[in-house]
């Protein structure tokens, strides 16, 4: 997904084998009770998980609600969720989950497969418009469903009460992924009917908090769940989200102890200040995240058309120079993957920065005295500043661009129409993984599916011959062979990087400030799954 969209992060580990895996780690010692307080500059925009897909409230749903699988706390490890097992048939194409007892949804009511199949059939149903519905593309009957000839999705079934049979079209080695997602959460019929439409600033869930409060432009505040179903969880009486807080108010307010979190994390123009202060330094706490930040070329517009002339643009990027604009705060990158995603290969130096390497590849190409061209950017800082070091770096070999810097929105509507955009760096909307898969990072935004209009393939780069690959890729279902999976993902982003569509510019890194009241480990801090905190596993030292 886009930044500002949900982010994950670090390296995946499948579950070896079939059937039952180990439950989620639980804090050793950890003080149970107290309230936190975070900020947020930006109301929440919903609360219910087919619907909410951004930065802000991915954590908040995640705390709200639970899907069949789940991942360890802090890691990007699959482990059953709701479903206390499953099994998968050999031919990869039927996964059969076993529902743990004593589930209850926040209005009393023990969950059922039959809320299963519901949540499924609503997500996936055109009237819910959810952005997470194609992710269940692979589901038995969704074509129909999507197109609006069928409201259930034939590949869900249910064998009794505590059982869910899903079938899939394909082999999909990413479905367990899919089923962790917020978009695959378990909700109850009635309480969304009841909502009206509203079910976003009224939801039930069965997770380890739920809704006490909403005062929409104030707070948003959770309490703990009672009847939470994993014991011991979670460890907070209760959080509060207060709206209207500007990022460097926050700040000074976390440093004067009034509240825990500022969720819009350190202001840029405070960054070097907070690092270079030891007091407020131990309470930073950085993380790796499953990101990649990018200049595309589009492939259909000439001069792009040439892969030379994309090949002399990737040598022509000076990444360190553009990772210095933003305090350092990511590391160079060389390839579409991230360095913590399966399939990322290692030792691969991608094309190393050669101004007169780039000099003579643009004039084999016929452009010894180079060109003009637009570079879109989003207009919100840094990121027109790292346009403009782009724009000095393409013109110290001929290349004239002249910098667009438009509101997101725009940008991304240009990038979606075939001749809207020449390039774009895509700063702030740099692709952030979905889940922790190498697939996540082809088929929307380098594969055929996403060059289409509207789409997010923006170098409109589309080769037939690596969508097949991909799909070969993907029906390797098996985890004893995600080996060879993994390695066939990093033969296609090699083979990617031959024809230049991008150029992979930095993997950013994330960094979250807490109060010194706040404990846990650190990978609860920087969560790659929960953005930005694990607020089921973190707790207080002081109870107040």
């Amino acid at each position: 997904m886009t930044r500002n969209w949900k982010q994950t992060a670090a390296a995946v580990a499948l579950l070896a084998g079939l059937g039952a895996a180990p439950a989620l780690a639980q804090d050793a010692a950890p003080t149970n009770g107290g309230t936190i307080t975070v900020t947020y500059k930006d109301d929440v925009a919903t609360l219910d998980p087919a619907i909410g897909y951004d930065w802000q409230n991915w954590s908040m749903i995640k705390s709200l609600f639970d899907g069949l699988m789940d991942y360890e706390p802090g890691t990007t490890n699959l482990v059953p969720g709701l479903a206390e097992s499953y099994e998968i048939s050999p031919d990869g194409k039927v996964f059969t989950f076993r529902l743990r007892e004593g589930v209850k949804f926040h209005n009393g009511r023990a969950m059922t497969a039959e809320d299963v199949k519901y949540s499924l059939d609503r997500v996936t149903n055109p009237e819910t418009q959810s952005p997470g519905a194609g992710f269940f593309g692979s589901i038995m009957g969704y074509e129909a469903v999507s197109k609006g000839e069928a409201k259930e999705l034939t590949g869900v079934t249910i064998p009794d009460p505590r059982t869910i049979r899903i079938e899939l079209s394909r082999p999909d080695a990413t479905f367990l992924h899919v089923m962790a997602l917020n978009f695959a959460s378990v909700v109850p019929k009635e309480a969304v009917d009841a909502a009206g439409g509203d079910f976003g600033r009224q939801p039930v869930g069965t997770g380890a908090f739920k809704l006490a409060e909403w005062t929409p432009g104030q707070r948003v505040v959770f309490e703990r769940n009672p009847d939470y179903w994993r014991q011991g969880l979670p460890h907070l009486d209760g959080v509060t989200f207060e709206i209207g807080q500007e990022p460097i108010v926050a700040l000074l307010r976390l440093q004067q102890g009034e509240i825990d979190i500022p969720g819009d994390g350190i202001p840029p123009a405070k960054f070097q200040e907070v690092m270079g202060n030891p007091e407020t330094a131990k309470e930073v706490v950085e993380g790796g995240q499953l990101h990649t930040g990018y200049i595309t070329m589009n492939v259909k517009m000439a001069p792009f058309d040439d892969v030379r002339v994309r090949r002399a643009v990737n040598m022509a990027i000076n990444k360190d120079r553009i990772v210095q604009i933003i305090n350092g705060r990511a590391k160079p990158a060389n390839q579409p993957l991230p360095p913590s995603m399966p399939g990322y290969v290692e030792g691969y130096e991608g094309y190393k920065y050669d101004v007169a390497a780039a000099k003579a590849l643009l004039a084999e190409a016929g452009h010894a005295d180079g060109f003009e061209t637009e570079l879109f950017v989003m207009n919100t800082d840094p990121q027109p500043r790292i346009a403009q070091a782009i724009q000095q770096d393409l013109a110290a070999i001929g290349i004239k661009a002249s910098i667009q810097s438009l509101a997101q929105a725009n940008v991304i509507e240009a990038g979606g129409t075939e001749t809207g955009a020449a390039m774009i760096w895509s700063g702030g909307m740099g692709w952030i993984a979905d889940f922790p898969d190498p697939s996540n990072f082809y088929g929307p935004i380098l594969g055929c599916a996403g060059a289409v209009q509207g789409g997010w393939n923006w170098s409109w780069y589309c080769n037939p011959e690596l969508d097949k690959l991909a799909a070969e890729a993907d029906a390797i279902v098996d985890p004893a062979k995600a080996a060879d999976r993994y390695k066939a993902w990093g033969a296609i982003y090699t083979k990617i990087m031959e024809d230049a569509p991008w150029v992979p510019v930095f993997n950013e890194q994330r960094y979250t400030m807490k109060s010194p009241r706040m404990v846990g480990e650190d990978k609860l801090f920087v969560d790659p799954v929960t953005i930005p905190v694990n607020y089921d596993n973190v707790s207080v030292s002081d109870v107040r």
